[in-house]
This record gives structure tokens, C-alpha cells and sequence, in this order.
């Protein structure tokens, strides 16, 4: 997308040029991405459910925000036992969220700011009510028996731990119909696709195709690792993922040559190089690692894990096929499994809430369901600072709706639903401006906290306020947006004394783009190799002090301060 917001390239990326090397788009590259749920995030007929309607009303917000592009989590008819993520139709909308036809509505609304919209695609699982797994239970002569896994003589098959091992036994559950068990690696109303099945791949190849017909820009592909995983009695896999991955991207560009696949995939670091194929499958993957390193990091105000995060994974590599998105926290719980063993255990009990109370925010023994705003104590400063080192990432950044005006969890809701609840607009209307419903109607509470005495922001308190979060955070997106540095450039660490404060420098086409971050309460001073007159240097983005000099720049940062500063070199 130009500086315009047409959709035909990135800022100075000739179109033509940027598909030439097997179809690779530059716009997400260059985009900031919001993560929202429709229905928590605004209510337009007073029902107690967000839907598409609200949604296009509070596209003036997100633009005002400065974000690209919406990753929309599922609005697909559904039970809603795991949040839309049981996937019951995969080609319609849940009727309480709107439409096939508000979508539609949607997608026009968003192109007329120049937003784009990535979607979630469930291709791992279905739910039990899915019309699939119905015929494949009553019929073990249908061709949809053969989309699931199946096994009579479970003591005898396959067996491995469940993803979410606190509520499930195992990855076997029988059906009284077929009188069999059936294989799922998440809960047990949520079957296993077999995705080794070439009726099964057509089928996932479609709905892709479904959706991008209707202007949708490209998807999240959930459980992207599990659909790797052995599977069933024999374990048995795909025989080759990657052409899978590959045919999938194959298949969504011929409708949209800037169709954009992005992973969910949780693997282990040496393992992450698979999901790109070369350039050929997937396009970005959610960086896993540095969730966990990025946001322990400014937590426990030491760097360490910044260093470990980049000799972890591959470098984002802006003339390759290597590509991160960056985020700090998601609609799941702050998974922690990538940290080193003696980090995890800390920081289990360094954010840990509620814990002998009923309310532990420790779930699945692997993660706390926080927000940001939870982990780091409601400190504003620290959460806009953190924003500002995501943008400045290499890498695309992801947003988590309300983060970017520190909402915080609310622990007396189940699992996951603690970081799930809707958005706060206006606390001094009812149901903070989400809904006029009764508030025993909503989808979810919005106004409990999880604890006494947290005070809840919103939106109407910071918007247009000098020095909120939000406006420090909308400020962070415009220093990316006028920073092509930071997705063309070549990246490096600048290795400073203070083991509270990163740096690192991009360089590209003869500028540098240097970004410093204090994740210190108290203020600190660096000095960073810059070669750039000093009438040369540009304030981008921060309000430290600096002075530029000798080939160096020397910055002065409060606590949690930052600063990005670009110039062209001598």
C-alpha cells in the first residue's frame, strides 16, 4: 500500500518488481496490523455481541491509530466453546456478529481508508457441529468418515499429550454414534482434520478462495504446527507440508496476487526455516520467541533476552524470504515455553495474580492469561515504551486491541475469557460504551477487573489527550509508517553498558535509523556510534534528550524513555 493507500505497492517498491520473485507483496511488510474479536469490540443494535456494523463505525479510531491492516479472529458460526476457534461453517458468518453481506460492507468500508483484512483460518480442527464431522459419525461409508481420524482399538493407537493438558485426558475421545474414538490434539469438541486427505486439502484450498473472492486480504492460519504433527492410529502425516503450504499460496494468489499467508506456527527456533519453504509458503510467521523474550525483557528491566531472541531465530531478512510478526501479547495466554528453563520459572511467579484466590492467572503450565498492562503494573510509560521497541522490530507489528490503551485482564473469567473481554470505550457509559444491552446480555463482562481497586482505562479518557497512551502509541505507528528503514534495512544491534537499555540500528540507502530503549525506571545514559551531521539528525520518534557529535550520538532517557534517531551518513 502507497503513502495514498492505494493498493498497489509499498512507498517506493515498483509493484511488478515486488512479485517477481515467486509472488512475495511488500504491503504487510511495511504495515502495522490490530488484532480485534468482532464481537467484543463494539455492539451496534444493542444485542450484547460486537458486530460487523460496529466495527466499520470504529474504523475512523483505527485509522486514527494508524493501523494498515485488521487480523479479524473467527466470526464464523460457531458454539463458541473455544472462542470461534470451533469452527462449525467455515463459508458464513455467525448471525450474531452480522453477515456474508456485512463483511462485504466491511471490506469496502476498510478500502476506502486504505485498511486491509487478514483473517483467521481454522484448518486444523473443525467443531463436533461442523455438518463434516456430523456425516462422518453417521456414516462410516461417507467420504467424510475419512475427513477425521478414526480408531477402534484406541489401547492400541497413537497416543500423545494435549495442547491443553489441564482439561483434557488425552488426544482420544469416543463417539457414541460411530462407535469409535476420534483424534484432537486441542479439546475434545474440537476433531482433528485429516489433513493428509487430498479431499480435505481441496476443501481447505476453497475456503481460502471462498474468502478472498470477497476481498479479504489474506489469513492467519491458526495451529499451523499441529497440522504437521503425527496424527491418528499410525501417526501418520502429510507426506509433504511444505507442498501443502505451498499449494495453499499457489491457490490464494491466483484469486489475489497480494494474498498474504501468515503462521501460527509454535515450533522450536531450528525449526522455523520450514514454514517459509524458500520464499514458496508462508510469508511472515508470529514470532513465538520474542513474545516471550521481547516482553519478559521490558518487564524485568534487563536486555539479556533481547540478545538471546536474535541468536535464537533467523534474522528478518528484507530481501529474502525470512519474516517476523511481532507482537507482545495475544488473545491467548503470554505462552513462556521458549524462555530458558530458569526464566520460565521466574516468570511465573514474578507476573503471577491471583494465585491461592481461585483466580490464577498461571494457566496450562505454560503462560499467564494478562494483559500487558497486568504484567507490567499499570505503568503507562513502560507500556508505551514497549510499543515503541515492537514498531521499531524488524519485522511487522501485531497490536492486541486494547493493549494500546492498557485494558487490563479480568481473572473471574474462565481460561482464556480473562484477557477476551470487550472493548472500553467510554467509562462513564454503560458497559463502557460497548453496549446498550443489559449487562447480563453481554457476550462478556466488561467492567470486572480480576482484582480490587485496578483502575480500567478507555478510550475517551487518552484520544486526543497530549501524553496518554494512546496518543504515545499512535505516535509510535506514524514513526514506523515514515520509516522504511525499518522494513528495507539492515539491521544490527548496538551493544551499549547499561544491561537496562537496547539498541540496535537499521541502515538503508545511506541513512541510519538508530532506536533506544530504557526498560530502567530510572533514567539512563548511552552513547551510540552515529556518523551524522549534527544539523543532519532527525527526532522521529521519543523524548529523550541527545546530542549528536564526533560520529556518536549521546542519549539521555528517563525511565522507560526512548528515542528513534535517523539521519543521512557522512
Amino acid at each position: 500500500m502507497d503513502a495514498d493507500g492505494d493498493r498497489d505497492g509499498s512507498p517506493g517498491v515498483d509493484p511488478a518488481r515486488a512479485l517477481a520473485d515467486g509472488g512475495r507483496p511488500e504491503w504487510y511488510r511495511d504495515a502495522v496490523v490490530y488484532s480485534l474479536d468482532v464481537k467484543t469490540f463494539q455492539d451496534s443494535d444493542g444485542d450484547g455481541w460486537g458486530d460487523f456494523r460496529g466495527l466499520i463505525d470504529r474504523l475512523d479510531y483505527l485509522d486514527e491509530l494508524g493501523v494498515d491492516c485488521l487480523w479479524i479472529r473467527p466470526f464464523y458460526p460457531s458454539p463458541l466453546r473455544d472462542n470461534g476457534y470451533d469452527v462449525a461453517d467455515y463459508r458464513d458468518v455467525d448471525d450474531r456478529l452480522g453477515s456474508l453481506e456485512a463483511v462485504d460492507a466491511l471490506v469496502e468500508a476498510a478500502d476506502e481508508r486504505g485498511i486491509r483484512l487478514i483473517t483467521d483460518l481454522v484448518l486444523n480442527h473443525t467443531s463436533v457441529d461442523h455438518e463434516w464431522f456430523q456425516r462422518a459419525r453417521e456414516d462410516p461409508e461417507s467420504k467424510y468418515h475419512d475427513y477425521y481420524l478414526w480408531t477402534s482399538h484406541v489401547e492400541q493407537a497413537y497416543n500423545t499429550s494435549n495442547i491443553f493438558p489441564e482439561y483434557e485426558d488425552g488426544v482420544w475421545s469416543y463417539d457414541e454414534v460411530a462407535d469409535k474414538h476420534y483424534f484432537h490434539q486441542f479439546y475434545n469438541h474440537q476433531p482433528d482434520l485429516n489433513v493428509a486427505n487430498p479431499d480435505v486439502q481441496e476443501e481447505l484450498f476453497s475456503i481460502a478462495e471462498f474468502w478472498l473472492e470477497r476481498g479479504i486480504d489474506g489469513f492467519r492460519i491458526d495451529a499451523a504446527h499441529p497440522m504437521v504433527l503425527p496424527k491418528g492410529h499410525n501417526a501418520h502425516r502429510m507426506d509433504d507440508p511444505q507442498w501443502f503450504f505451498r499449494e495453499l499460496k499457489r491457490r490464494a494468489r491466483e484469486v489475489n496476487d497480494e494474498a498474504v499467508l501468515l503462521a501460527e506456527a509454535d515450533d522450536e527456533p531450528d525449526r522455523l526455516d520450514f514454514y517459509f519453504a524458500g520464499g514458496e509458503a508462508f510469508d511472515a510467521l508470529f514470532n513465538f520467541v520474542g513474545n516471550s523474550h521481547v516482553t519478559y525483557g521490558v518487564g524485568v528491566e534487563d536486555t539479556w533476552p533481547l540478545y538471546r531472541m536474535f541468536e535464537q531465530i533467523p534474522d528478518a531478512d528484507p530481501d529474502g524470504h525470512v519474516w517476523w510478526a511481532n507482537f507482545l501479547r495475544n488473545h491467548d495466554e503470554w505462552n513462556l515455553l521458549k524462555l530458558p528453563h530458569e526464566a520460565l520459572e521466574h516468570a511465573r511467579e514474578f507476573f503471577r495474580e491471583g494465585h491461592g484466590d481461585g483466580r490464577d492467572s498461571w494457566i496450562f503450565g505454560r503462560g499467564h492469561r494478562l494483559r500487558l498492562a497486568d504484567l507490567y503494573d499499570g505503568d503507562h510509560d513502560r507500556i508505551a515504551m514497549a510499543h515503541s521497541l515492537l514498531l521499531s522490530l524488524p519485522g511487522t507489528p501485531i497490536l492486541f486491541s486494547g493493549d494500546e490503551i492498557g485494558m487490563h485482564a479480568d481473572l473471574d473469567l474462565p481460561e482464556r475469557q480473562a484477557v477476551r473481554t470487550p472493548m472500553r470505550w467510554d467509562g462513564d457509559e454503560p458497559n463502557a460504551g460497548f453496549s446498550t444491552a443489559d449487562p447480563a446480555d453481554l457476550v462478556l463482562p466488561v467492567d470486572g477487573t480480576g482484582w480490587p481497586g485496578v483502575f480500567q482505562a478507555d478510550v475517551a479518557g487518552q484520544r486526543g489527550v497530549a501524553g496518554s497512551l494512546f496518543e504515545r502509541v499512535a505516535d509510535a505507528t506514524a514513526a514506523r509508517a515514515d520509516s522504511p528503514e525499518v522494513a528495507r534495512g539492515d539491521c544490527s544491534i548496538v551493544h551499549v553498558d547499561p544491561k537496562e537499555v537496547w539498541a540496535h540500528r537499521f541502515d538503508h540507502d545511506g541513512t541510519t535509523l538508530v532506536a533506544v530503549h530504557n526498560f530502567a525506571d530510572e533514567p539512563r545514559e548511552v552513547t551510540v556510534d552515529f556518523d551524522v551531521a549534527a544539523g543532519d539528525a532527525e527526532r522521529v520518534v521519543g523524548d529523550a534528550d541527545y546530542r549528536v557529535g564526533d560520529g556518536a550520538a549521546t542519549v539521555t532517557l528517563d525511565g522507560c524513555g526512548y528515542l528513534w534517531l535517523r539521519g543521512r551518513r557522512r
